[in-house]
């Protein structure tokens, strides 16, 4: 069976901040969308959610538009 990656805070859910660097002006719909699904609607905004594999995929997708930081 798969094991789950280590968080650096034991017993605590990993998180990831998110960061909404570039306007989605002139990008197709669907990457709007995207970064709209992560809860961001500004520019510079920066959001935490869980350090999943869907979080990190659907960043991966808009890699022109949005940062990890860690």
């Amino acid at each position: 069976m798969a094991t789950k990656k280590q968080s650096k805070k034991e017993g605590a859910a990993a998180k990831i901040k998110i960061q909404y660097y570039r306007s989605t002006i002139a990008f197709p719909s669907k990457q709007k969308e995207i970064v709209r699904s992560l809860g961001l609607t500004k520019l510079n905004q920066v959001v935490e959610r869980p350090d999943t594999a869907s979080m990190r995929g659907a960043v991966a997708k808009v890699p022109h538009l949005l940062r990890i930081i860690e």
